[in-house]
């Protein structure tokens, strides 16, 4: 009976041990995935930054077909649009909802280009050299585009991906700390069975490899397991926000899989050797305290 209650408790500790890797891990896993992603993200808001090339009304559609085909080879253009009178009055007339042609009895919008930036052209260092550059095709009257709004895009930009940085330091010192805490709460109940084996003569070196052996068993199933909710939650939220598809990168993920396993195994493997070492550095008083 008591060999029973002893077997059970020992699959209990590590049931609740291999629980508690997995669930951290699942936490750094998300946290990697959102930080290997922050770039990735930060680049499709910029991407979103964009201007417009307002043509004059002598332009042809051959000169037009020719200024948007020079754009679309152009290094710092990600697409283009072209939008003529009528379509830009059309939108006018959505955006103000008013017929501001019957009005004004003539459509006094011209053909212009919408240009939606690459990210590492998505500043005003660059936006104003491009200006530049388009100024000086005769057909382009002028180009238009928010100064302040890019201004206020990048210094976001920037300030957002610094406190990502800090969160996730803090975040993962926190779930380091747990989970040592953790291994070392289920190698304490062991105390008394580390000490016996020491005093019977036992070495450090053999007291230490079965519960190093048993640690790293424990961060390998607990990191399989939280490489499978990580899989899940990534399934899910990809099918409530779409989008998050054109974020996955195979090789991405086979990396933070992996860094994932490699932290399940580290951490366990080092938490456990600590807490084993000062519990046989312990005097046999020192135990109950």
């Amino acid at each position: 009976m008591s060999e029973r209650y002893s077997r059970r408790r020992m699959q209990s500790s590590s049931f609740t041990t291999v629980v508690s890797i997995s669930l951290v891990l699942l936490m750094l896993g998300l946290l990697g995935w959102f930080i290997l992603n922050t770039r990735k993200l930060s680049d499709k808001v910029k991407e979103n930054i964009g201007f417009q090339v307002i043509l004059k009304e002598e332009a042809k559609d051959v000169d037009i077909a020719r200024i948007q085909k020079t754009l679309d080879a152009s290094d710092y253009v990600r697409s283009t649009e072209f939008v003529n009178k009528e379509e830009a009055a059309r939108r006018l007339q959505e955006g103000i909802g008013e017929d501001f042609i019957k009005f004004l009895d003539y459509n006094p919008l011209l053909p212009c280009i919408y240009v939606k930036l690459k990210a590492e052209y998505a500043n005003n260092d660059s936006i104003a050299w491009i200006e530049k550059d388009l100024k000086a095709t005769k057909l382009v009257q002028e180009m238009v585009y928010h100064k302040n709004m890019v201004s206020a895009v990048n210094e976001n930009v920037t300030k957002i991906s610094l406190g990502i940085l800090v969160f996730s330091v803090v975040l993962m010192f926190i779930a380091l700390v747990l989970l040592n805490n953790t291994i070392r709460l289920a190698i304490y109940s062991k105390r008394f069975l580390i000490k016996t084996m020491q005093l019977v003569g036992a070495t450090q070196g053999f007291i230490r490899r079965p519960f190093i052996f048993k640690g790293i068993q424990h961060g390998i199933y607990g990191a399989l397991v939280a490489i499978g909710l990580l899989v899940g939650v990534l399934y899910l939220a990809e099918n409530w926000l779409p989008e998050l598809i054109e974020l996955q990168d195979i090789e991405m993920l086979a990396t933070l899989f992996g860094i994932v396993l490699l932290l399940g195994v580290l951490i366990a493997w080092i938490s456990t050797a600590l807490a084993v070492t000062k519990y046989l550095r312990l005097s046999s008083d020192d135990l109950y305290y």
